[in-house]
């Protein structure tokens, strides 16, 4: 079979391709899930990998589940909690790996990205999306609920009355939409998504991985801890930071790095 995730390297930043393009790069009926955790535990484990860009096979970004795929799994349960069960073990991990991963995500939104595949754009770290990208939360249109993340994060990144709008609802953003609300960074010209996305990834990988790694911890945890408690954090954070070789490194860079005028 036919992986669904590729898995490409350039220098210090991975690029993770949903490659199922005939069918909209669904997030279950297949493996994905399993591959996706399999990338994130790959690339938590070398410290060398800075970013990350996860992007799809044209024309979609992701479908989502598979509205077959989920029928077949959960129609015909009587329990629900067997339900329960299959979402935790079966989707959610990939929730749950991409959340945990400490390197920088960036979301490559290269079409639409509904259901799941909107949930996956949002556990990125930054989003950018081609002029073709659509996002939805569109879980109540079809008599469900957003099992797999949308209503946890939708509303970090909107804010609470932007994202009950789009999760109950259920309706489509275009890209214009997407950005004006926040829930994208930029637009780009759909041949240039990639390339533009490579350079933001190469930028943020050009800095210290520890570093890195650290300050998007920080910035996860700004939502989830008071103040006192996010300094406390920080300063271990610095203590460590302050006694790497990448600190020295850069250190020593700055100081010999070519003065204008203006310095």
């Amino acid at each position: 079979m036919k992986p669904f995730l590729r898995f490409e390297r350039d220098g210090a930043v991975v690029v993770l391709t949903m490659d199922d393009p005939a069918l909209r790069n669904p997030l279950s009926g297949n493996t994905a899930v399993g591959e996706f955790v399999a990338a994130c535990a790959r690339i938590e484990a070398d410290p060398d990998v800075r970013a990350v860009v996860i992007t799809g096979a044209d024309p979609a970004f992701s479908s989502g589940g598979s509205l077959d795929a989920m029928r077949e799994d959960w129609r015909d349960r009587k329990r629900g909690v067997a339900v329960r069960a299959q979402l935790r073990e079966g989707v959610q991990p990939l929730s749950l790996a991409l959340h945990a991963l400490q390197v920088p995500t960036i979301a490559a939104v290269n079409g639409a990205a509904i259901g799941g595949g909107c949930d996956l754009a949002c556990l990125c770290d930054i989003r950018i999306a081609s002029e073709r990208a659509r996002f939805a939360a569109n879980f109540v249109r079809l008599g469900i609920v957003p099992a797999i993340g949308a209503a946890w994060l939708l509303p970090r990144i909107l804010g609470a009355s932007r994202a009950a709008e789009m999760c109950l609802t259920g309706e489509v953003l275009d890209a214009q939409a997407a950005l004006a609300c926040g829930l994208v960074s930029r637009v780009i010209p759909h041949e240039r998504l990639l390339d533009e996305a490579m350079s933001l990834a190469t930028r943020i990988a050009a800095n210290s991985g520890p570093a890195l790694r650290m300050t998007k911890s920080l910035l996860k945890a700004a939502d989830r801890t008071d103040f006192p408690t996010y300094l406390d954090m920080a300063a271990g954070m610095q203590a460590l930071a302050l006694q790497s070789e990448e600190h020295e490194t850069a250190v020593t860079a700055f100081r010999n790095r070519p003065r204008t005028p203006k310095e």
